[in-house]
């Protein structure tokens, strides 16, 4: 009786791992059906994170609000404040005002559907299977291509159907997916296998992808200004307690030596 329960039990376990597989891969497939690409890490790099903080109030400023930070905050990354007013100060007039959009949210939702997200912590917020919130974001922004059947006239790899239109198209062109047709296991199915430029940006495909780069790192950066502060501070805590540990495991030795 005892080796039927156990067969049984076994039974329910294999077919519970068969379901979460299942699962895993359905989430898999509604997440767009492409892998992320993995995002530089440039959140130390200065000169990356200031251009990026750029090309977010320039494009992403207009409709995406960042309501949890602030633009003085900016100094962090090494601009001063009249950086900050000379050329970043376009939806306000206060560097300490935090970044709001410059659209207004009914006319947002009219267009749209619905207000555009807060990005404050957006980078966080889309990590997944597939990777950090980072690589999420840099997929996203170069997987944009030209589709007339959308109110937009585009649509998106990663999350196909997107209401959001390509703000970065003039610097990266436009561009359509070209598939390829394949046989698996007995049925037809369309495999992506590049991109056909249909139209040239003011960049080339090296400098986009660089720039997108730097936009996710200000992204990264903002949803926790304090990252790699923290990061640092951790290493020194565990050093300090790695030599605190050898000098207690000696002292402890040098006391209990002459104790019988």
């Amino acid at each position: 009786m005892k080796k039927l329960a156990n067969l049984g039990f076994a039974r329910h376990l294999i077919v519970g791992l068969a379901m979460a597989v299942g699962l895993v891969a359905g989430v898999q497939a509604n997440e767009g059906g492409v892998a992320w690409d993995k995002a530089p890490n440039k959140t130390n790099d200065l000169a990356a994170l200031q251009n990026g903080a750029k090309i977010f109030v320039n494009y992403c400023l207009n409709c995406h609000s960042a309501a949890f930070m602030r633009f003085n905050r900016l100094k962090d990354i090494g601009l001063t404040e009249q950086q900050i007013k000379d050329n970043l100060l376009f939806t306000t007039e206060k560097v300490g005002d935090t970044m709001k959009a410059a659209i207004d949210p009914k006319q947002a939702k009219e267009w749209f559907g619905a207000n555009p997200p807060d990005l404050t912590v957006i980078a966080r917020s889309r990590a997944g299977h597939g990777g950090t919130g980072a690589d999420y974001l840099y997929t996203y922004m170069r997987t944009f291509y030209r589709d007339e059947s959308k109110a937009t006239g585009w649509n998106n790899l990663v999350f196909p159907s997107v209401g959001m239109p390509h703000v970065l198209w003039e610097l990266q062109g436009a561009r359509r997916p070209v598939y390829e047709e394949t046989e698996e296991h007995g049925h037809k199915v369309e495999v992506f296998k590049g991109w056909e430029q249909l139209t040239p940006g003011t960049m080339t495909p090296l400098q986009y992808d660089q720039a997108v780069g730097d936009l996710v790192a200000y992204l990264q950066w903002m949803g926790e200004p304090a990252q790699n502060t923290r990061v640092r501070v951790g290493v020194g805590v565990l050093i300090f307690l790695a030599f605190f540990t050898l000098i207690a495991w000696r002292l402890n030795a040098a006391y209990w030596k002459d104790v019988k």
